[in-house]
């Protein structure tokens, strides 16, 4: 950036003032967007890592004040010296603004801030003071003259946000530290309310998900993540022992109204889950005969018991939620009557249908060739999809193809291969379930494609490959693989796997509802809203972004929720303050992989307890133990509580 006037982020200190702005040296270790929203810009930014001045209009002293008046709110008061330090911090700050400010104010401010960097448990406080010590050794002149001038300082407006690496990475925004740090503290109800603030299914995220925020854990630059998945799952399943229900207290708006979800899948269930707790009238219409989507229909029992997926949805069918199942939007019933009839329509349809290899016979209808979503489909609904095959080959990378090979063990197959175009490195499923699956003799064959079905009397009997090399990089960043002429060979099989992709059936639009879709069929929508073309349809999940995470669909319906609540109570929708921030961190990275944390680790993770590959592998029951309360206490307490504190000026 070349229109920054002073910056110490990250340690890299760039000084631009009294330099004409053609002259200024570039700040290239942060990244400051200009505009925060449509009406504001970006002035400042103040946080864990420093100062970034944009404009001269800027008091240094009264953006400290502000900022370290946010710090002292959100700490949380267990740590004295964080508690009390950051208080006499901010109200000497906010005696230098007022004119009051005495001699040896900046003695008091320099000393206390070190001590409280130093001395604080988190890093609300370790971090808190760092762009406090940054300003005053940089603008000590400025300090001096407002304490010797005792002229009040005019207070500017600023915004901030509480937030924490792994927070940052969440989809849906988790209060991450907070329910982590509730267990450890043996609070297990507390931490459970403080999921389901955001989140109603705890339980199912807490064995699927794909862990975006362990990625972004700063325990990893030690040793490992701290296990925030399995966290979440261990309250979940603390609170189905004891048989206890989730507390939910509803909040109605000031005008109730009607909404029709259409899918029952984790986006589905989570907007109508903060539908109802805002008072509204919520049906969902699910083709299936029973809830889940595709979290049910595609993900085997090994890793989503039913039991689990069925408590946590009738927590929210008890919220007054109505789920019409069996009932498939377009055929059943249509959308426009469901307009007609309700005051919006959010549509969480999943990716359920299956991308074809463009190979010769695919459509041929050949016995053993089943696509990868309905040969899950099919299992999960207790059926062997293919009875006299016994040879397996699934064609694909991502988490859909690692499930059908694991799922084929555990149906009697006994030989089962996976087949995949490019290397491990480049596979796009979780390297857990890899590892997983591996362990449990799924052979895997890299830099393969496969190039022509083999058949017999109209059944499948093998696949010819040929091998892959990559080359340049394509349109997703990663090497393209190409064939190396004369390499084919055959694969034996009678059971053809494609897993490749999935697509997308929004064949319950007609032309009559006006709402805008991709070339690859996906609904068009406002990223801040969730608002189609059609004022009255929200979606989100798989149907807006491709095939994605799941935790990802819940905060898309979450998001759709609060924002159909604004159309219902005839509120502007537009860019809320959270979105903005959504946005700027995305900019201002909040995990830096080569911090220097200062300490060192050694409390390696606890990883759950897991059936052997030779049991695990013929049975559907759930491979992996949970934590008792004692090991997940253990747990939570190698968290380190990374929240920071983040500030602008606009």
């Amino acid at each position: 950036m070349t229109d920054i006037l002073f910056s110490s982020w990250g340690g890299v200190v760039v000084d631009n003032r009294g330099k004409e702005p053609g002259e200024y040296e570039e700040v290239e270790n942060v990244s400051l967007p200009s505009q925060f929203t449509e009406d504001e810009n970006i002035k400042a930014l103040i946080g864990w890592y420093g100062v970034v001045l944009r404009s001269h209009d800027v008091d240094i002293i009264d953006l400290c004040r502000a900022y370290l008046g946010a710090v002292q709110n959100e700490s949380c008061g267990k740590c004295f010296t964080c508690r009390i330090g950051t208080k006499v911090l901010a109200d000497t700050l906010t005696r230098i603004c007022q004119g009051k400010g005495q001699n040896g104010d900046m003695d008091i401010i320099s000393r206390l801030a070190d001590v409280v960097r130093e001395g604080s448990k988190c890093n609300i406080g370790q971090s808190g003071p760092v762009p406090l010590l940054d300003a005053a050794k940089y603008f000590s002149e400025k300090f001096e003259k407002a304490i010797q001038d005792k002229t009040p300082i005019p207070e500017g407006s600023y915004r901030h946000r509480l937030t924490a690496p792994c927070m940052d990475a969440c989809p849906i925004h988790l209060d991450i530290p907070g329910y982590i740090e509730c267990i450890k503290e043996g609070k297990f109800n507390q931490s459970l309310n403080l999921i389901t603030q955001r989140l109603p299914l705890p339980g199912m995220v807490g064995r699927v998900c794909v862990r975006p925020c362990e990625e972004h854990c700063r325990r990893t630059i030690l040793d490992e993540p701290v296990s925030i998945k399995y966290l979440k799952r261990f309250v979940a399943d603390n609170n189905l022992e004891k048989k206890g229900e989730m507390l939910f207290e509803p909040t109605p708006s000031e005008k109730t109204g009607k909404v029709a979800i259409i899918g029952a899948g984790p986006g589905g269930l989570a907007c109508a889950y903060h539908l109802a707790l805002m008072g509204h009238k919520v049906t969902i219409y699910e083709r299936f005969e029973e809830p889940g989507g595709m979290a049910a229909m595609g993900i085997p029992d090994y890793r989503l018991p039913r039991d689990i997926l069925g408590f946590e949805v009738d927590q929210i069918k008890n919220m007054g939620v109505i789920i019409k199942y069996n009932t498939m939007v377009g055929k059943d019933t249509q959308l426009a009557d469901l307009e007609k009839e309700n005051d919006a329509i959010f549509i969480a349809i999943g990716a359920q249908g299956n991308t074809s290899m463009r190979l010769e016979g695919e459509d041929e209808g050949y016995k053993g060739f089943i696509p990868g979503v309905h040969y899950l489909l099919e299992i999960n609904k207790g059926n062997d999809p293919y009875p006299e095959g016994k040879k397996v080959l699934v064609v694909g990378g991502g988490n859909v193809a690692i499930d059908c090979v694991r799922s084929s063990f555990r149906i009697g197959k006994d030989d089962v291969n996976l087949v995949y175009r490019r290397t491990r490195k480049e596979m796009p499923a979780d390297h857990v379930e890899i590892k997983d699956a591996k362990e449990e003799g799924v052979k895997f064959h890299y830099l393969t494609n496969p190039i022509k079905i083999l058949t017999e009397k109209g059944k499948v009997v093998g696949v010819e490959c040929i091998r892959m090399e990559l080359g340049e990089p394509d349109e997703s960043g990663r090497r393209r693989p190409v064939p190396i002429e004369g390499s084919e060979f055959v694969v034996d099989c009678d059971i053809l796997v494609p897993a490749i992709g999935q697509a997308i059936d929004v064949t319950l639009l007609d032309d009559g509802h006006q709402v805008e879709t991709t070339k690859k069929r996906t609904l068009v929508v406002n990223e801040f809203t969730m608002q189609t073309s059609n004022p009255k349809i929200f979606s989100a999940g798989d149907c807006v972004t491709g095939p994605s995470t799941l935790i990802r669909a819940c905060a898309g319906g979450r998001k759709a929720a609060i924002n159909i609540d604004r159309l219902i109570n005839g509120k502007e929708l537009k860019i809320i303050c959270e979105d903005s921030f959504d946005k700027l961190f995305e900019e201002v990275k909040v995990f830096d992989p080569s911090e220097e944390i200062g300490f060192l680790g050694g409390q390696k993770r606890l990883h759950l307890e897991m059936l052997s590959p030779d049991e695990r592998k013929h049975t559907f029951e759930e491979v992996e133990k949970g934590y008792t309360s004692g090991e997940a206490m253990i747990e939570a307490n190698r968290c380190l509580r990374c929240y920071r504190v983040g500030m602008i000026a606009v």
